[in-house]
């Protein structure tokens, strides 16, 4: 995905932009440049190359009361000028030469000459000016942060918020989400934020020099929380910066498009793809109204759409998202967008089952890639998904030996796509049931995507997986630090109502069980129902289960009656789904009535021992009683 790295830069997507120190009296050009896009006709700001130049030279004009000046400002100067009039005149001339330079180089060198001639105050804008040419260039990110940091020491004073600092703000955390300082850039920006909200709430500013800073300051505060891992958060900033998007563009604007698609792949990253629908289609209508049905763009979204469509389960609609995507990409001559199309339409024909219509479409494709390509490797791997499911594990596995080949080869250059390459052929050898292969492959992946900070809602997904086949397979004390691992990765990544929590939940709680440790797993049972009940409904399978474990788990404690409570509650469930879970319903009060019986026989126990107190602890009893005001009938068990 794009990621904004400078106001002036990513957000503006111009090919030139200019960095010139402006006076006064250059705003009122800056406003009046010719519309660049379609898009953006009628609307109030014109472009976002006025949105964007037009607040920093707001915000930059300032610099006359500082010291700043142009030789527009000057009177003409008589043949012999006076050193005062000299010094104002080289100082004109440095600031011209800052102005017109157009290479970093250019700038670099006027600046080094300004610093002679200007002390430090006044140079606190021209060095964010050099901050964000750099920052935008991406070449050279310590000198960016060197400038951005003297800038910050000019502006920031008195606490007084201003457009200037909230700035510079911005462009010190996209300096530090490059160079990966990911703490530093989240400090960075929220200051960011809470200072442009004080203008807004002050009106201090005007709206439209306020909203593309704070659009900026938003998106850069979606990658780094992504950076961290904390990507549900991340999201809501990612929507923040689309309705401030909606706010300074026209309603079709293909901008739009573009930043609709960008909120649903951020979703589809979480597996939320219910929530990434609404946004993807209407991507897909911004981009056909603005550029037909056959444009690359429209042909982007309809494959995202399919993956979607793939999310929810809904495998036709997929597959026809993907043909009509495949025909605009192959008129275009898109050849690899158009390969790894082809090799989604394969996958979601397997989950068609259909079988050998995807093994023929494989085929078809494999000859186009080069032998050691990652490509190559996928095909390889869709390939044997599609024999595993014909139960022809012979050639799956074949397949799988080949794809692993590739890939070894890939394992420094291109980790992240390995390491989920590895988790799919993972898969494929659980599937038949080679589960020591499987675990082995996956803590491949682990290792790689471990040490990558963007990638650690991926190592949790791993971990679980691990901890499931390590329960599965019986190794429940080596499951267990793998399950409590994923549980708190997920939360962190995904939030703790995620689904995919909860199935964790589930499986953490089976190890505590399996182990003997009944109240741990009652609790994190709990946990996973709320989460399955929210997510999915009480009524669906996976939430009847978590209710049907936590049932299990009082019953251990011997907290029978509330077993027998969640017992009536999976019951009650089952039987809403009609029909279709007759059997489900039957085993559901076999059970209860096995709860039944031993919640009698405990409470005969109870009484029995109520009833027939050991004579050597009776002193021992009557003390205690005397003591908290219990009676006998009412003693704590450890009195007796």
């Amino acid at each position: 995905m794009r990621r904004v790295s400078s106001i002036l830069g990513k957000l503006q997507h111009h090919s030139k932009i200019s960095f010139s120190f402006p006076s006064v009296d250059s705003i009122s050009h800056i406003s009046s440049l010719p519309n660049p896009t379609p898009c953006t006709q009628n609307h109030p700001s014109k472009s976002h190359l006025k949105n964007f130049s037009k607040a920093d030279a707001l915000l930059l004009s300032n610099t006359k009361s500082q010291g700043f000046t142009t030789l527009s400002d000057q009177t003409p100067m008589a043949p012999h000028m006076s050193s005062r009039q000299r010094k104002i005149k080289e100082r004109s001339q440095l600031e011209e030469a800052f102005e017109s330079a157009e290479t970093t180089d250019d700038m670099l060198k006027a600046f080094k000459d300004m610093e002679d001639s200007f002390d430090e105050i006044e140079l606190g804008l021209a060095c964010l000016k050099l901050g964000l040419k750099l920052d935008q260039e991406g070449e050279d990110l310590e000198k960016a942060l060197s400038f951005a940091t003297r800038a910050l020491k000019v502006l920031d004073k008195d606490d007084k918020p201003s457009l200037p600092l909230a700035m510079t703000l911005q462009l010190l955390g996209s300096v530090c989400y490059s160079l990966r300082r990911f703490n530093d850039s989240l400090g960075y920006l929220n200051r960011s934020n809470r200072i442009l909200h004080r203008l807004e709430e002050q009106r201090s500013c005007s709206a439209d020099d306020v909203r593309p800073i704070l659009h900026a300051v938003q998106f850069e505060l979606f990658n780094t929380k992504t950076a961290i891992g904390r990507r549900e958060e991340a999201i809501g900033n990612l929507r923040k910066a689309l309705e401030l998007k909606e706010m300074m563009l026209d309603e079709d604007c293909r901008e739009l498009g573009k930043a609709n698609r960008e909120v649903a792949e951020a979703y589809v990253a979480v597996l939320s793809f219910r929530e990434a629908l609404p946004f993807c289609l209407k991507a897909l209508d911004i981009h056909k109204t603005q550029l037909g049905h056959n444009s690359v763009e429209v042909a982007h979204d309809r494959r995202l759409l399919g993956v979607i469509y793939t999310g929810l389960e809904e495998h036709e609609k997929a597959l026809e998202q993907n043909q009509l995507s495949q025909r605009v990409l192959k008129s275009w001559g898109c050849n690899s967008e158009l390969l790894r199309a082809e090799i989604d339409a394969a996958n979601m024909q397997i989950a068609l089952g259909r079988y050998d219509e995807a093994i023929n479409t494989l085929k078809g494709i494999v000859q186009q890639t080069p032998k050691d390509s990652e490509d190559r490797a996928m095909i390889f791997v869709s390939m044997a998904k599609a024999l595993c499911n014909q139960e022809n594990f012979a050639d799956s596995k074949r397949c799988l030996v080949i794809a692993s080949g590739i890939l070894d080869k890939k394992e420094a250059t291109s980790p992240i796509a390995v390491a989920e390459a590895f988790m799919e052929i993972s898969m494929q050898y659980e599937t038949m049931n080679e589960f020591e292969t499987a675990i082995s492959l996956l803590k491949r992946a682990h290792a790689m995507l471990e040490k990558i900070a963007e990638e650690q809602h991926s190592v949790g997904s791993v971990s679980a997986r691990i901890g499931w086949l390590l329960l599965l397979t019986g190794k429940v004390e080596h499951a267990l630090p793998y399950l409590e691992d994923a549980a708190e990765r997920l939360k962190e990544s995904f939030g703790s109502k995620h689904y995919g929590v909860g199935y964790v939940y589930n499986n953490l709680g089976a190890a505590y069980l399996e182990l003997d440790r009944p109240q741990s797993a009652a609790q994190v049972f709990a946990f996973a129902k709320d989460i399955m009940d929210v997510s999915l409904g009480p009524h669906h399978a996976d939430s009847i289960e978590a209710c049907q474990n936590l049932s299990k788990a009082y019953a251990a404690m011997g907290s029978y009656q509330l077993a027998i409570n969640f017992q009536e509650k999976v019951i009650e469930a089952w039987e809403g789904h009609g029909p279709s879970a007759e059997d489900e319903v039957k085993e559901a009060q076999r059970l209860l009535e096995q709860l039944k019986k031993r919640a009698l026989g405990a409470s005969s126990n109870e009484s029995l021992m109520k009833a027939l107190p050991l004579p050597h602890t009776i002193n021992a009893v009557s003390g205690a009683n005397s003591k908290t005001g219990l009676s006998v009938n009412q003693a704590p068990s450890s009195a007796l």
